[in-house]
């Protein structure tokens, strides 16, 4: 009985008006499943793209620029169109050294920090509840801030100058502000060359007597979390010898030594130290402050780290001009996603 009903059920699918309706219902079925096969392709999809010095660490992709480029994303959706960045501006020029009566100047300012939260690394506390930035198929234009110039030491009040303030770093919507120039130390010096500038980080204050000076504002624009802090000001004791170091990410400069010897500059305020390379680097820390006695400990600042440039320290009467200040660091641009 069951072999009858086998060859029953096969006649039934092979011929007569039944062969008909069950390949059209058969091949509808084929159809739909093919659609829903299809349907699954278009859920969320990895980041994949060109751009920079790209590593691998695990899972992630980095792409690390170093001067202007592209962040070319050949594709990506969904949930995982997400990528974490850094972007550091460049730091500030310190300001230089004036002859007579020579005092240190001040530091430059750090570049500009601004970091996401960091997935699957250690971000500095800066990036902690910053939110990744969804990216599309599309180009992204790579600006990477260049370090301010150094101010010019001079033999009297006019031909020192401030420092000057480094470049903004761009990726997407996120801009870092160049930090700010140091001023110039001397006296008498005009008003106008004993203010820092402001900008991502503030500059230190150049030293000079009279009545005391303020380092210049970080954080300017403002965004939040803060991208930077203040220059170091002057003391309010003694005959305001060394320089104010420049604002850092983290910290802002420190006053120079004014009271007591050795009047050495205030040192740069904290940077912000961050695993998004797969290794721990610091980055945006204040130029030193120049100190009355010669230059000051840190020179330039370092390239790709928007540290600020330290400022001139004074000559003590052993040459014909004041000392210069001494350039800022290039700052740097960093993305990184998941790939796989």
């Amino acid at each position: 009985i069951r072999n009858l009903d086998m060859r029953d059920l096969k006649n039934k699918l092979t011929s007569g008006k039944n062969t008909k309706n069950t390949q059209s219902r058969k091949g509808k079925s084929f159809g739909y499943q093919v659609l829903g096969f299809g349907a699954g392709g278009g859920g969320p999809q990895f980041v994949a793209a060109t751009g920079g010095t790209i590593t691998t660490s695990g899972n992630f992709k980095i792409h690390r620029f170093t001067g202007p480029g592209t962040f070319e994303v050949t594709a990506g959706s969904g949930d995982l169109a997400v990528v974490d960045y850094l972007v550091v501006a460049g730091g500030a020029g310190g300001g230089g050294s004036s002859l007579p009566n020579e005092r240190g100047g001040g530091g430059g300012g750090a570049g500009g920090f601004r970091e996401s939260a960091g997935a699957c690394y250690t971000s500095s506390p800066l990036g902690a509840c910053v939110a990744a930035l969804p990216v599309g198929v599309q180009s992204y234009p790579i600006t990477v801030g260049s370090g301010g110039a150094a101010g010019g030491g001079g033999p009297g009040t006019q031909p020192a100058t401030k420092g000057t303030n480094g470049a903004n770093s761009i990726f997407s919507t996120i801009t870092s502000t160049g930090g700010g120039g140091g001023a110039i130390g001397g006296f008498p010096v005009p008003a106008c060359k004993v203010t820092a500038n402001t900008g991502g980080s503030g500059g230190g204050v150049g030293s000079t007597s009279g009545a005391n000076r303020f380092g210049g504002a970080g954080n300017t624009p403002p965004v939040s979390p803060p991208q930077g802090q203040p220059g170091g000001g002057q003391r309010t004791c003694g005959d305001y010898l060394a320089g104010g170091g420049g604002g850092g990410a983290t910290a802002t400069g420190n006053v120079g030594q004014g009271c007591a010897p050795p009047f050495n500059g205030g040192p740069g305020g904290a940077g912000a130290t961050t695993n998004i390379t797969a290794s721990p680097v610091a980055y945006a820390v204040g130029g030193r402050g120049g100190a009355w006695d010669g230059d000051a400990p840190n020179a330039d600042g370092g390239a790709n780290t928007g540290t600020g440039g330290a400022g001139g320290g004074a000559n003590l009467g052993f040459g014909p001009n004041g000392n210069p200040g001494n350039t800022g660091g290039s700052g740097v641009v960093v993305i990184r996603y998941k790939f796989q």
